[in-house]
């Protein structure tokens, strides 16, 4: 097997396996999926940031808002690094944008079948302005290379 089907290989696992991270964690029960905000909120007051102080109710909300971006945002990096070896750059963005759109419906449909956990349209929009920001940086990026490339 040559490096390049070895890599093209190993993105496609990593994608797979971080799709599997997601459908667990959302496989979590309500009572579960507490406990994980509670010791993030934890974490941040032991390191001398204390979120309840500063946000009150709000900080469990940011919390998990925070975490469906950020999640999405892999999602959507890893997706767009598989799909950029078979298409341009701007298509892979676009296909990384509706695979996590896709990803984000069927899990928030999913939550709907776990006890205390609910499926909301919101939490799609948020997974999916993960994608959107991680394809906005992409395309910074490439802009700014191809701008180098031009200047050198």
């Amino acid at each position: 097997m040559d490096k390049r089907n070895l890599k093209l290989k190993i993105s496609w696992i990593v994608l797979l396996f971080w799709m599997i991270i997601i459908f667990v964690y959302s496989s979590k029960n309500g009572t579960e999926s507490d406990k994980q905000s509670a010791l993030v909120i934890y974490v941040f007051n032991a390191l001398g940031i204390d979120l309840n102080g500063m946000l009150g109710d709000l900080a469990t909300f940011i919390v998990r808002k925070t975490a469906h971006f950020t999640e999405y945002l892999i999602l959507f990096l890893l997706a767009y690094n598989v799909f950029r070896n078979y298409l341009n750059k701007k298509a892979a963005i676009i296909c990384g944008i509706i695979l996590t759109f896709g990803y984000a419906s069927t899990d928030e449909i999913h939550q709907l079948f776990v006890p205390g956990r609910t499926g909301k349209f919101r939490d799609v929009l948020i997974d999916t302005s993960g994608s959107i920001f991680g394809g906005i940086v992409i395309t910074l990026i490439n802009k700014i290379r191809y701008k180098s490339k031009i200047v050198v």
